[in-house]
């Protein structure tokens, strides 16, 4: 240290004292920035050794075993034969992932091609189970490899089962209608009404059994191709026959129905009787059927009757008159026909009441009264039917003593003023003397029974009038109703006896 120091002193550093300050300073510096340095490599040499001693190997004293010529010389020799080994390693690095890249390419591709084997396979064998019933023993050939994938193919088998199933239904119901129509021919020649059919082709239907008809129905079809000709010619002549006779009673009950509208529309009432002035007597409602309706009824009726005229023993009448009533019955259901009649009273009330009804409502008189004023209706309509004009001249009704029950005033004057409207001339016949009764009348007659002993005859004479005879035309006053007048006369000739 004396040398030292001597030897700084000699220098330029040493001539004097702030020379020498100075130096000191730039002493002290170095000597901060060598410790400075120091402190740092030795805080490098620790982590260092940490690394070292972090890589260092569990057994022994190196890694690996290098070659000689890759044993390093020197440490940048090591560091490029570093660098060099990790170019190798990530080239080779990059080539294992790669490789791994193609391994489990390979693998998902085997996988696959397993699951489509198993899948063909399963498909196979559904196809297998299908056609194992059906398959041809004879036939040797390979099949061919299925060029399409899986799914196409379980598509297709998917297709030919639904195709199959449907085949397989169609066969089962096709054996089922066979059973039934061989059961159905069965029944057919079994029944009674073919008891007197003594052809073999019954007797074979009837004795085969059931699966073996299949075998001979083309036989039997032939052999009575024939016969079919003939009975199907004959069935529609016969229908023809029914339609001509349909179209008949259709008229018929067509005419029918329209004389019950004209019924009601010629029992018109005149004017001049309160609320039943210009009122229609008789009321008469129906719903009529259309066309194709009242055929195929009257068709039925037509065919009951048929019907009861094969069987023994029947009762059903089978007259022109009994079918068209039957007919008008068919054309008028479900409802059938309403028929509605004023009730004849004292004011005359526009009361209507149905026929059915007329025991129970209606007294002795006016049940008279109604039933004349009917009767004079159905005159006129056959009067209408005849062609008469107006209905000028609808008949005669005698009436056997109706004054007994009908003697009140109104009731006369109703049924005079009904058998005017429809020109039904009124005999009264009785032997009673109400005045009050007879006197509505235009002309009373007395008569006297006369009898020739001798002869044996009885006969009726005109004893008096009690009031005059029919009026002139001529002589009528003004306004006044005539109430009748001779317009033909007839004369009877007793014979001369022996």
């Amino acid at each position: 240290m004396r040398t030292r120091a001597a030897q700084l002193l000699e220098g330029t550093d040493g001539a004097d004292g702030p020379s020498r300050q100075a130096a000191a300073a730039r002493a002290e510096a170095q000597v901060q920035l060598i410790e400075t340095r120091a402190s740092t490599a030795s805080e490098q040499l620790g982590r260092l050794r940490g690394e070292a001693e972090r890589h260092a190997p569990e057994d022994g004293d190196a890694h690996t075993e290098l070659p000689e010529d890759l044993v390093p010389a020197d440490a940048e020799q090591a560091q490029a034969l570093l660098r060099t080994a990790t170019g190798e390693l990530a080239a080779h690095t990059e080539a294992l992932s790669r490789a791994k890249e193609a391994h489990a390419a390979l693998l998902h591709t085997h996988r696959a091609t397993e699951e489509a084997g198993g899948g063909f396979d399963e498909t196979a064998a559904l196809l297998r189970d299908l056609l194992r019933e059906h398959h041809d023993t004879e036939d040797d050939e390979q099949p061919e490899p299925y060029p399409g994938t899986l799914e196409e193919a379980r598509q297709a088998a998917a297709e030919t089962r639904r195709s199959l199933r449907g085949c397989a239904a169609d066969l089962s119901a096709a054996e089922s209608a066979v059973r039934e129509a061989s059961d159905i021919l069965v029944r057919h020649a079994n029944s009674t009404r073919y008891e007197q059919v003594r052809t073999p082709a019954r007797q074979q239907i009837r004795e085969l059994p059931a699966s073996a008809l299949p075998e001979h129905a083309k036989k039997w079809a032939d052999a009575f191709a024939p016969r079919l000709r003939v009975l199907t010619d004959e069935l529609e002549q016969l229908e023809r026959n029914r339609d001509s006779i349909v179209d008949r009673l259709r008229g018929l009950v067509e005419s029918a129905l329209a004389t019950l509208r004209s019924a009601q529309r010629l029992s018109r009432l005149p004017e001049g009787l309160g609320e039943w002035s210009g009122q229609e007597f008789l009321r008469v409602r129906f719903e009529e059927p259309d066309q194709a309706t009242l055929t195929e009824r009257l068709g039925e009726v037509i065919d009951e009757a048929t019907r009861a005229a094969v069987k023994k023993n029947s009762d059903l009448r089978r007259d022109g008159m009994s079918l068209l009533l039957r007919g008008v019955q068919a054309a008028l259901e479900p409802r059938g026909v309403a028929v509605e009649i004023l009730k004849p009273d004292a004011v005359l009330r526009a009361e209507r009441v149905p026929v059915g009804q007329m025991g129970d409502v209606f007294s002795g008189g006016q049940l008279l009264t109604a039933a004349i004023a009917l009767y004079c209706t159905m005159a006129a309509l056959r009067s209408n039917d005849r062609g008469r004009d107006k209905h000028r001249h609808a008949g005669t009704l005698f009436l056997d003593n109706p004054i007994g029950r009908a003697n009140a005033t109104y009731l006369l004057e109703l049924q005079r003023a009904v058998s005017d409207a429809l020109g039904v001339q009124l005999l009264y016949t009785t032997g009673l003397f109400d005045t009050t009764a007879l006197a509505e009348f235009p002309l009373v007659i007395r008569l006297r029974n006369d009898a020739d002993l001798r002869a044996g005859l009885k006969y009726i004479s005109v004893e008096e009038h009690l009031r005059p005879g029919l009026p002139q035309e001529q002589q009528a006053p003004a306004g006044e109703t005539v109430h009748g007048e001779i317009t033909a006369t007839r004369m009877f000739k007793k014979p001369v006896a022996g």
